[in-house]
């Protein structure tokens, strides 16, 4: 960690250790499933962090897939069904 970073830290009160990154990367790491699933222990952190960001990308991506499909079905549907539909959602 550069210099002005560490003093940075140190300087709001609040530093994170490596063991405390290391620990959050691992957490990150059990929760992607392209990382998950890879028969290898190793993978680096950046790695984690490269597929973390590629993963939040993909989900919001089928987000906005899936509010599209939403849309378009509640439009094509009677305002009875519709209603419905709306009502579930809003639970």
């Amino acid at each position: 960690m550069s210099s002005r970073r560490t003093r940075s830290r140190q300087s709001s009160g609040s530093r994170i250790t490596d063991d405390q990154i290391y620990d959050l990367v691992s957490k990150l790491q059990q929760l992607l499933p392209e990382v998950r699933n890879r028969h290898s222990d190793k993978v680096s952190a950046a790695k984690v962090l490269q597929e973390t960001c590629n993963y939040i990308r993909s989900l919001h991506r089928e987000v906005d897939d899936l509010s599209e499909r939403l849309s378009e079905l509640l439009a094509t549907t009677d305002s009875a069904q519709a209603a419905v539909i709306r009502s579930l959602l809003m639970q």
